[in-house]
């Protein structure tokens, strides 16, 4: 059998293969609720067969959203509909992981298909934060850094965020860490200027990451899994560095994280990325060599052939896919037709498995 089929338990949790969906924001949310569209956009993925379908970037608090339109677990009233989605990615065979983020100084955006660009206040635009008081690009607020006391808020708004997650019914969390926002920020030397306790020294910069994962650790049930993403590098000169990434990496292996999604970039507004198929995964393959964790590649996988060979060969333990997941839902059922695998489809489809 083809890798890319093969089952692998993380703690108590099984997945049927190693195809995950990715997170993707959808910015279709009013105050943080779930709707129709994610109970559609999720659950038409994990008909499709993923193993492991997470939520878009999930904001732990209101002030922590890209964008007015962003999803949110920041409060108990959103619970009773994402714990709808779960119930339904379940009954496909499929694992509900959520990621739980906050934006950081990229906060308080309008959505990409109006620009991407800050919201002024009377577009409803807030107040972002920061470890420092610097704006990732020419014409976004700048953002008020943070103070001890509202690192401690943030820290509890993850701890509290992933409470309510296991309330929701999902069965693994993803930290973001990655991407420009708030964690990378912390993470990150281009972004955090600090000079007490949160700044300066590797130790310092990753404290504000240590603390949320103890913090979440306290509420979030050991048999769950917990992974964290992050961009492996900046791509800039003096940024954070894939040498970084695997020292980072060491570290959380011994903070009971037990996947690094190896994702890059999104810190730096004025850098090119070199991006081009599979730009991303070698990333995962010498973090995975180095610190000895499992590591999920991620970054423009389309084929079935790219996505097996990724596991096979040894360069990562899962594969996320993004837009390959946009344009065909069914990626993974497509997959194992192209490398001739019989994986079960569900009942109401099962006539259509044949031609004829």
């Amino acid at each position: 059998m083809p890798t890319l089929f093969s089952s692998l338990k993380i703690k108590n949790v099984q997945l049927k293969n190693r195809i995950v969906v990715s997170p993707m924001c959808q910015y279709s949310s009013e105050d943080g609720f779930a709707n129709d569209w994610h109970l559609v956009h999720l659950g038409s993925r994990a008909v499709g067969g993923a193993a492991l379908v997470f939520t878009e970037a999930t904001a732990v608090s209101p002030e922590g959203r890209i964008s007015p339109s962003d999803l949110g677990i920041w409060k108990d009233e959103h619970i009773p509909f994402l714990k709808r989605i779960t119930a339904f990615i379940e009954k496909q065979g499929s694992v509900p992981g959520i990621q739980i983020a906050h934006a950081g100084r990229k906060s308080s955006q309008l959505p990409p298909w109006e620009a991407s660009k800050a919201l002024t206040e009377e577009q409803g635009g807030w107040q972002t934060y920061a470890p420092s008081a610097l704006a990732f690009k020419e014409g976004d607020t700048v953002p008020k850094e943070l103070s001890i006391q509202e690192i401690d808020k943030a820290v509890k708004d993850f701890r509290d965020a992933a409470e309510r997650a296991k309330r929701a019914g999902f069965k693994v969390i993803e930290l973001h860490g990655a991407h420009g926002y708030l964690v990378n920020e912390f993470l990150s030397p281009l972004s955090n200027k600090r000079t007490d306790q949160y700044g300066g020294s590797f130790e310092n910069r990753a404290r504000f990451l240590l603390e949320i994962i103890e913090s979440v650790r306290s509420v979030w049930p050991e048999e769950f899994p917990l992974f964290v993403r992050i961009s492996a590098t900046d791509w800039k000169e003096g940024g954070w560095n894939e040498d970084d990434s695997i020292k980072l990496a060491t570290l959380l292996k011994t903070r009971s994280i037990d996947l690094i999604d190896c994702s890059t970039g999104g810190n730096a507004a004025d850098v090119k990325i070199p991006v081009k198929p599979l730009y991303q995964v070698s990333f995962s393959e010498n973090i995975r060599k180095a610190a000895g964790i499992l590591t999920g590649a991620v970054g423009l996988i389309t084929t079935s052939k790219e996505a097996n060979e990724i596991i096979e060969e040894g360069k990562a333990d899962l594969v996320f896919l993004a837009r390959e997941f946009l344009r065909d839902p069914y990626f993974p059922r497509r997959a194992a037709t192209e490398l001739g695998v019989d994986i079960a489809w569900p009942l109401q489809y099962e006539r259509a498995k044949r031609k004829h």
